[in-house]
């Protein structure tokens, strides 16, 4: 067991370990608790029912967090002619096609944090695989980063899109906003995570598909939610 400093315990004695809290409860005491000085990260954890090793169940998507996460990405799209145009007005960092991916394979350059790309820029694109996929910047038709519509996407990205992706122990980790932001735009965001994994329920997921829920700050002990009452629908 790592750990932890003198804050780390003083905020974990104000937290009840046996008790799932309501979601504006948790979230109350993520923003109470935290230990940092700084304006930490607010991470939902949300447990599934999916055994990530079969195809037919790993959850993979996106969703736009109504209040954003804090922080705004900046974005690379991989496309040439008129949607270069488009991206740029959107407001990509930068764009390119056989030139951003030079600069990414002979200079590392990977100054970004988000990666677009239109399909008939997949085939340049895969080059940069063993880069970029580890990285989890890979642009994806699944999470929407490969499309013509890169304008749209662009702005949503800007706007608090996030992706998402079931690890190997079947948890989903996503941003939803930071310790500064009100408690009641923690809540929409959290509540459109949720409903977002609701609407993506693989139809092989069999039995109990949301098992667990736990809120926290980068710095802070985990809180657990009754997720019974998480989503939109149980308002």
């Amino acid at each position: 067991m790592p750990n932890h400093g003198k804050k780390y315990a003083e905020a974990r004695k104000q937290i009840d370990r046996t008790k799932r809290y309501d979601l504006p409860e948790a979230l109350s005491l993520v923003k109470k608790v935290h230990p940092a000085k700084f304006d930490e990260t607010v991470e939902m954890a949300v447990r599934l029912g999916v055994d990530p090793r079969h195809a037919d169940q790993m959850v993979r998507g996106s969703v736009v967090m109504p209040h954003g996460i804090g922080k705004v990405p900046r974005v690379v799209v991989f496309t040439k002619g008129e949607k270069e145009k488009e991206a740029l007005e959107a407001g990509a960092d930068y764009v390119g096609a056989e030139d951003l991916v030079a600069k990414i394979q002979q200079e590392g350059w990977l100054d970004f944090d988000r990666a677009v790309a239109t399909p008939d820029m997949m085939s340049l694109v895969g080059r940069l695989g063993k880069i970029l996929g580890p990285r989890g910047l890979m642009p994806n038709p699944k999470s929407g980063t490969v499309t013509f519509d890169v304008g749209r996407v662009v702005r949503e990205i800007k706007s608090g899109k996030v992706e998402f992706r079931v690890d190997k122990a079947g948890i989903i980790h996503v941003p939803i906003g930071r310790v500064s932001f009100p408690e009641e735009a923690l809540i929409e965001n959290s509540r459109a995570l949720i409903d977002a994994l609701i609407r993506i329920k693989p139809a092989t997921s069999k039995g109990q598909y949301i098992k667990g829920i736990a809120v926290s700050s980068t710095m802070g002990p985990g809180i657990k939610v009754d997720h019974t009452l998480a989503s939109s629908a149980a308002r």
